[in-house]
């Protein structure tokens, strides 16, 4: 007869670590307000995440992930690639940030990434010179290091640098882009010298953002009209199959068809768009992770696929410039908290996630719009400074604080920016217009939030500060 404990523990332990084999996500640190990297760290081991893609090799980052366990992929951000191409400069880079954490209860690394999407069409050829000597520099510092069999060197690239012809817009006719065929052509032999994999960002949501004509429910995995590829007579029903087994065609006419293809990052934002909201990402997940989860893969590449969720935390200061949804990729908000049930298993196992534990958050205290305030002649210039230093997205079309009427409007950015500067009072004045509440001021679903104590913020008593004071105390007696 079977123990009862054990079934009890064996139960338990399987709910704990039910998750997608080897799923892995990106973390993101790009926020005025950040939680404690071993918070983050335990946070991704309570929910069964093993393999975790980072922007760089923030020694703390880096500390903190130090005999977790965890797979980790670091990172060289593009402007360090020109440093890159320096031999010297990679050896030294790959000392400091791989050879140093590589011993027992270190750092599980992986993979090194060279630049993030430096190709995008965006960047007008700003990296086109760097990029490749770098990814060979890294590779070749860490063989020379003796770490090259366990850590490969790749480039996290965008979806644009492949495409089919609009004549033939189908999965088997992908090409890489012309401007840039013979540069890729010669990274992808040296990932197949090194044995390293092709890694590539495909976004869904990218293909609806801006084009109304791009049928819905082709974003998604369930319910889409198949479209026959003219090339295969393969059925598509949703264009991440689609947008891989593009690549995998681009491969294949490069001569590398069965290239190890590892997707970088892969999510749906919450806010910020009218398409960005907790219901189409809740949609958009199911269906990723079910498919993942009976390692279903593509019609090109059926079996496992390597994947990165994109991405773990909201992140208040990105940059805008793709887009308002672009600090809102988190399936955690800025505090470590679930948005959203997820299952991250893919076997129907919906439940919200275990958030961050431990987050220490500023006083009950919010920042309003004053309605004593008599001279409004310049509330709109105090709005726009508020929302040009603190995140006031969801204010925009389609996002959840929208509804807001003008005076709601102030109230929300006069907040976000009175938490970014941590609640200092001077940062609640606004030439008068303003005023500290200690009622919440939250409508409906539009959150007034209440900021988190960076674990890098003055104003959070640390124990290194105290076990300073305690020395020089006891230095003095």
């Amino acid at each position: 007869m079977v123990n009862s404990g054990y079934v009890k523990w064996f139960i338990l332990f399987g709910v704990l670590c039910s998750c997608v084999d080897g799923l892995g996500v990106n973390w993101g640190t790009q926020a005025t307000h950040k939680l404690p990297p071993g918070t983050v760290v335990q946070m991704l081991k309570d929910n069964g995440i093993t393999k975790v893609k980072l922007f760089d090799a923030d020694e703390i980052t880096m500390n903190a992930l130090a005999g977790s366990g965890l797979e980790v992929m670091v990172a060289i951000p593009n402007d360090q690639l020109l440093f890159m191409n320096s031999y010297d400069r990679a050896k030294q880079w790959v000392r400091r940030n791989i050879t140093r954490y590589n011993f027992n209860g270190g750092v599980n690394i992986k993979y090194v990434a060279v630049g993030n999407e430096p190709f995008l069409t965006s960047y007008n050829g700003t990296f086109l010179n760097t990029t490749f000597p770098a990814l060979q520099n890294i590779q070749n510092a860490l063989n020379e290091a003796g770490v090259g069999n366990n850590i490969k060197a790749t480039v996290p690239l965008n979806a644009d640098v492949y495409g089919s012809p609009t004549d033939n817009p189908y999965p088997s006719f992908g090409r890489f882009r012309s401007d840039i065929n013979g540069l890729m052509t010669q990274i992808v032999q040296f990932l197949d010298t090194n044995k390293a994999p092709f890694t590539v960002n495909i976004y869904p949501f990218l293909s609806l953002y801006g084009n109304d004509d791009f049928p819905f429910n082709y974003a998604f995995f369930d319910g889409a009209t198949p479209i026959v590829d003219s090339g295969t007579g393969i059925q598509y029903t949703n264009v991440f199959d689609a947008n891989f087994d593009t690549l995998v065609s681009s491969l294949k006419d490069v001569g590398y068809g069965n290239m190890p293809i590892l997707v970088g990052e892969v999510g749906w934002p919450t806010e910020g768009d009218k398409n960005g909201n907790n219901g189409n990402a809740f949609r958009f997940y199911s269906g990723l992770l079910s498919r993942l989860a009976a390692n279903k893969g593509t019609p090109l590449r059926p079996g496992y696929i390597e994947v990165y969720l994109f991405g773990l935390l909201d992140e208040d200061a990105k940059s805008i410039a793709p887009g308002s949804f672009e600090r809102h990729w988190g399936i955690f908000k800025y505090d470590g908290q679930p948005k959203y049930a997820i299952d991250l298993s893919g076997q129907g196992q919906n439940s919200l996630p275990v958030g961050a534990k431990g987050v220490e958050y500023l006083p009950q205290k919010w920042c309003m719009f004053n309605p004593d305030a008599k001279d409004l002649s310049k509330l709109s210039d105090n709005i726009n400074y508020a929302c040009t230093f603190a995140d006031c997205t969801a204010l925009g079309y389609g996002s959840s604080c929208n509804s807001l009427d003008a005076n709601g409007n102030a109230s929300y950015a006069f907040n976000m920016y009175y938490q970014v500067k941590n609640q200092d009072e001077l940062a609640c004045n606004f030439e008068g217009l303003a005023k500290v509440t200690t009622q919440n001021i939250s409508q409906g679903q539009c959150n007034f939030i209440i900021q988190i104590y960076s674990y890098s913020s003055s104003l959070r008593p640390s124990l290194a500060g105290l076990a300073f004071v305690l020395v020089l105390t006891l230095l003095a007696l």
